[in-house]
C-alpha cells in the first residue's frame, strides 16, 4: 500500500512538473501547510497565482528553493550572514529576505526592491523546484484572509478548479509558521518570530534584534 501511495505521489509530481513548465499553476504540500506554486519566469502564471488567491498585486509572493545554491540567483547581494543562516537552518522553517536579482520578475516582489525565500524541509516542494530548474513562488494556497489549507480537502474547497493541479501528500503538520528574517540592512531583523526561536538564530547571529514594535 505505502508503494502505491509513494508512485502515485511521484506520478503527480511529475505531472505538476509539466504543468509548471507550460505556465499552469499547482498545490502541494510542504512541512507546513499546503502551497500554490507557479514558475517564476513565467508572467502569466504568476499573475494567476494573485487572481485566484484574491491578493493584492502590491503584496510580494515568496519564493521556494531546492538547494541553496540558487539564493544567488534570486538575490543580490546575498551577505556572509545569509549563507550562515541557511547553512545552519535550511532547508528548514526559516524564510529570509534579501534584495532581489534582476532574474527576479518585478510581478513577483508586487514591483518592490525585496524578496522572501525558503528551501522547505519537505520532498515535494524540493522535486517541484528541481524539476522546473528554478524557484518556484510559494504561497499558501488558499484566498487571501482565510485559514491556511493543511489537507488537499482544505485546497478543494477554497480554490476549487481555479488551480491545474493539486498534488494529495495526506496532512500537514501546520503548526508555528518559519520565522522571518529580514537581512536587507546591517542589522540582521526579526519580523516573525516563528518554528525558530531568536535564541536558535542568536546563537549563530549575536546581533540579531526584534522589529520595533514586533
Amino acid at each position: 500500500m505505502g508503494n502505491k501511495l509513494l508512485l502515485s505521489i511521484q506520478q503527480q509530481i511529475e505531472q505538476a512538473i509539466t504543468i509548471l513548465k507550460q505556465g499552469g499553476i499547482v498545490a502541494f504540500p510542504t512541512d507546513t501547510v499546503y502551497g500554490l506554486g507557479a514558475g517564476i519566469s513565467i508572467g502569466r502564471a504568476v499573475e494567476r497565482v494573485y487572481q485566484v488567491k484574491k491578493r493584492p498585486r502590491s503584496m510580494a509572493l515568496p519564493l521556494l528553493l531546492s538547494d541553496k545554491s540558487q539564493i544567488g540567483e534570486v538575490a543580490q547581494p546575498v551577505p556572509q550572514v545569509a549563507w550562515l543562516l541557511a547553512d545552519k537552518f535550511l532547508p528548514g522553517a526559516l524564510t529570509i529576505v534579501l534584495f532581489k536579482s534582476e532574474s527576479v520578475p518585478d510581478i513577483v516582489s508586487g514591483r518592490g526592491k525585496t524578496i522572501a525565500i525558503r528551501i522547505p524541509d519537505h520532498a515535494v516542494p524540493l522535486a517541484l523546484a528541481q524539476g522546473v530548474g528554478t524557484p518556484i513562488v510559494g504561497t499558501s494556497a488558499n484566498l487571501s484572509g482565510k485559514p491556511s489549507p493543511l489537507t488537499a480537502d482544505d485546497v478543494r474547497a477554497q480554490l476549487g478548479g481555479k488551480i491545474d493541479l493539486i498534488i494529495d501528500g495526506g496532512r500537514c503538520p501546520g503548526g508555528k509558521e518559519s520565522t522571518i528574517v529580514d537581512l536587507t540592512g546591517e542589522t540582521p531583523v526579526i519580523l516573525r518570530e516563528g518554528a525558530i526561536s531568536r535564541e536558535e538564530l542568536q546563537r549563530v547571529c549575536p546581533n540579531i534584534v526584534f522589529k520595533e514594535g514586533g
